[in-house]
């Protein structure tokens, strides 16, 4: 475990004036006065002619406090909205998907559009889906002078994205200068949908290449782990392997966030397999049914917990066959265990 745990570079914190402070007049004043240290970012404007740099933004704790009051939006826990305040946590976040001049991106939750800032600074086209209409319409004032950048007010969870990213493909958004066969997923993600959009992402790897998530810490060590025998390994380890190759990036600190959460974050990079690379198995579904079956008794047999597939005799006949012991339990077989077994005991 302690491997996965890479440091954050340096950061410029930015946390939440003390309240005996001078510049402080409750949680949503705006001052003028900016920390020295942050990162500055600028943002790209395009004219008809020409995209020119003729704006210089800083998405910090001040900039986040009068986005939100332009709206007259506080965040909201039901969204799970926790603002980055911290502009050289997205330039890292970009890096770490690499993203280029011509790629296409999708961003879920723009926020107020400080990643996204960063994503058009990096030449690349932007898609955001936006669930909160307030933060949509900012978000799409924002940028509203690029044509790269469009904005989409729904709920990701819910929406048809392969639809999505044909019509963009197909607009005035494909002459901005897509290169790319693939797109990628960069975003600050709200951590209480974190799981869902996983896995509604890592399936297509025929359309992502790479989907880069900043998630809950927890989560994110969780989910990149996959040490047998461990009380954290889940079907959902199964799931992100047999799809994806994950990679713990970087931790971020809780105070980078506004609201500051209860836990710290970290960035996790999931490089999507191609369908022709994914494990050798007739039917995905029928797979990942057996592995859900055999993890809803953690502790028994899979002898056991699978006998409604077929008779326990072929269950550990298959183990054996496979090189497993006959009395083996889902959190001592891996990926490619799995896939063996359900070759062996679901019939196509």
């Amino acid at each position: 475990m302690p491997s996965l745990l890479h440091p954050l570079l340096p950061l410029s914190s930015t946390p939440k004036p003390p309240a005996n402070s001078p510049a402080y007049d409750g949680p949503f004043a705006v001052h003028s006065t900016r920390p020295k240290s942050l990162l500055t970012v600028t943002a790209i404007y395009k004219t008809k002619s020409e995209t020119r740099i003729n704006n210089k933004v800083e998405d910090d704790y001040h900039a986040t406090l009068k986005a939100l009051n332009s709206k007259g939006r506080f965040p909201r826990k039901s969204l799970g909205q926790h603002y980055m305040l911290n502009s050289e946590v997205n330039d890292q976040l970009v890096a770490a998907a690499d993203v280029q001049e011509g790629d296409l991106v999708v961003e879920i939750g723009p926020g107020t559009g400080s990643l996204t800032n960063v994503l058009v600074n990096s030449g690349a086209a932007v898609l955001a889906i936006e669930k909160d209409p307030y933060m949509a319409a900012l978000v799409t004032e924002r940028f509203s002078s690029l044509d790269h950048v469009k904005v989409l007010q729904e709920d990701f969870t819910k929406c048809h994205i392969r639809s999505h990213l044909s019509t963009v493909l197909q607009s005035g958004m494909n002459s901005s200068g897509v290169k790319s066969k693939y797109a990628k997923v960069v975003s600050n993600l709200p951590f209480n949908i974190s799981t869902e959009v996983i896995k509604q992402l890592l399936p297509m790897g025929d359309i992502f290449s790479e989907v880069v998530l900043l998630l809950q810490e927890e989560a994110a060590v969780r989910m990149v782990d996959s040490s047998l025998r461990s009380s954290e390994y889940r079907p959902i380890n199964i799931f992100i392997n047999f799809y994806s190759d994950p990679e713990y990036k970087f931790k971020v600190p809780r105070t980078n966030f506004f609201p500051q959460p209860k836990v710290d974050a970290a960035v996790v990079s999931f490089r999507l397999k191609q369908p022709v690379d994914y494990p050798p198995v007739s039917s995905a579904k029928s797979f990942f049914s057996m592995v859900n079956c055999a993890f809803n008794g953690k502790r028994k047999m899979l002898r056991k917990t699978l006998q409604h597939i077929c008779p326990s005799l072929e269950i550990e006949e298959a183990l054996v066959s496979a090189g497993l012991p006959s009395t083996s339990r889902p959190e001592e077989l891996a990926l490619n265990d799995f896939v063996r077994l359900h070759n062996s005991i679901v019939k196509p």
